[in-house]
């Protein structure tokens, strides 16, 4: 059989330790890894709630542009697109990859695909180019040329991408929370971001914030069981009490109040709207394989910086770095990528705030079980599933950010330059650009040319001088006049 059907999912199984009891513990090897259902069933509800805000967001960015013909995607149907495609990703990289890592559509991504492909074509020709990007993923996959390149990276450099992505969900948490600001441009400041409004923190919203912090950060400290869960619930209902008495006016895109009705029908119309190769007679074949080059570049580093990441910190790495059936993994990512198009939501792919269950303990796909299933309610529930404010889920991405951090500096090898340099600006890159896929793309640039110089080209893996020259021209485009 194909490697992509046979390989482990898991890294080697620890010795001793009570052994699986039921079906779904041995389906999902829980006991084997070391977690407990209630502890899955928190993780999956924590992951939850940390990247709800998507099924608002998304559809905000989506329909806000509009294509060569000036047409807007419906946001109602958006709203279904998106918690769509997230359930369904979510539920199969939990049953075949059987890790902690929900997807969904990817901010970012949909930035590219709204702003960039759409205005120059209409958007079932947008969402055909995300469908041929997803399908050369999963091409890459199966050649086992995905897996090579992650298998090359140095674990120094992997340590690097982890810590890069704990500072940047932790950058997300403060900005989507309204800790940190932009400063805008008509200020004229060089100075990017700013705390609170104005340099002054003021607001309901700010303090839920502040205290979510300090509760799961207590919480942490006296080892309670479902410290980040605890927390979301707890500052929800204060923020819902908050809103009550006070009438809050800017809690931003999701408002902590009991909905008048609960329940929306789902509208699926925009489900397999898609124009697979309709772009390329709009914008030409060069530009129309730079689109699908573009889509493929961001959503094939996002999701790998992901991967390696969260599931180094849920311990399900061996003892080189590497994921043991990866393999299952990358391809329903590509998978995911492809999905986001048919469903017209955008490019899917891995979430960072996974690491919100994997803070609660999930190691298995299991939890993925529980965040499936709340997409899926959220299908029929969504003013229900947006009623928790950012507020009071980012703190658990200020948390588990630390956590990462604290739990992959010490392994870098600072001595030796080659690999600190580069590990060093991944991790500063990807909260600074706000971006994985820039992080990742001057670490490898850096560590080949850092490499080369001292004298030691030979021990840099053929894949990783293939991917610092891929990110060289991706780079070089704009210059040369190829976007």
């Amino acid at each position: 059989m194909p490697k992509l059907l046979t390989a482990e999912a898991a890294a080697p199984q620890p010795s001793g330790g009570p052994a699986p009891s039921g079906s779904i513990d041995r389906f999902f090897r829980i006991t084997e890894r070391g977690s407990t259902i209630g502890r899955e069933v928190r993780g999956g509800f924590a992951t939850f709630f940390a990247m709800a805000y998507i099924i608002v967001l998304n559809p905000i960015i989506l329909s806000s542009a509009h294509d060569m013909n000036g047409h807007h995607l419906n946001y109602g149907q958006l709203v279904t697109a998106t918690s769509l495609t997230a359930a369904f990703t979510t539920l199969l990289m939990g049953v075949i990859g059987n890790v902690p890592i929900a997807l969904a559509a990817g901010l970012g991504l949909n930035s590219v695909v709204a702003l960039q492909l759409a205005p120059r074509m209409t958007w079932p020709d947008a969402m055909g180019m995300v469908v041929l990007a997803g399908l050369v993923v999963m091409l890459l996959v199966a050649t086992g040329l995905r897996e090579r390149v992650m298998n090359a990276v140095p674990l120094g450099l992997r340590k690097g991408i982890a810590i890069g992505i704990g500072l940047f969900i932790l950058l997300i948490g403060l900005v989507d929370s309204g800790f940190i600001t932009r400063i805008p441009d008509a200020a004229h400041s060089t100075v990017p971001v700013q705390l609170g409004v104005n340099g002054h923190l003021h607001g309901w919203p700010v303090l839920i914030f502040i205290l979510g912090v300090l509760l799961t950060m207590g919480l942490l400290v006296r080892k309670i069981p479902g410290a980040i869960l605890i927390s979301i619930v707890a500052m929800t209902v204060l923020a819902m009490i908050i809103n009550a008495v006070t009438k809050v006016p800017n809690w931003g895109l999701t408002v902590p109040k009991w909905p008048g009705n609960p329940v929306a029908s789902p509208d699926f119309g925009l489900v397999g709207q898609v124009s697979l190769f309709g772009g390329f007679d709009k914008v030409g074949m060069v530009t129309g394989v730079l689109f699908v080059f573009t889509v493929l570049l961001s959503s094939f580093f996002d999701a790998m910086g992901m991967i390696m990441g969260i599931t180094d910190e849920a311990g399900l790495t061996d003892r080189t770095g590497n994921l043991p059936g990866v393999n299952r993994v990358l391809f329903i990512d590509g998978i995911a990528v492809a999905s986001g198009g048919i469903s017209s939501s955008s490019a899917a792919t891995c979430f960072a705030e996974s690491t919100a269950g994997v803070g609660e303990g999930a190691r298995t796909g299991f939890a993925n079980m529980v965040t499936g299933g709340l997409f899926v309610l959220a299908l029929f529930l969504t003013p229900l599933a947006t009623m928790v404010p950012s507020q009071a889920a980012t703190p658990a991405l200020v948390v588990v950010g630390f956590l990462i951090f604290s739990g992959s500096i010490r392994e870098i090898d600072w001595s030796d330059l080659t690999i600190s340099i580069p590990a060093f600006l991944t991790m500063l890159l990807m909260p600074f650009t706000f971006s994985i896929t820039n992080g990742i793309g001057v670490g490898f640039i850096t560590f080949v040319v850092l490499r080369m110089v001292a004298g030691r080209g030979r021990t840099v893996p053929v894949p990783i001088y293939v991917v610092a020259a891929v990110f060289a021209f991706y780079y070089l485009m704009p210059a040369l006049g190829l976007t």
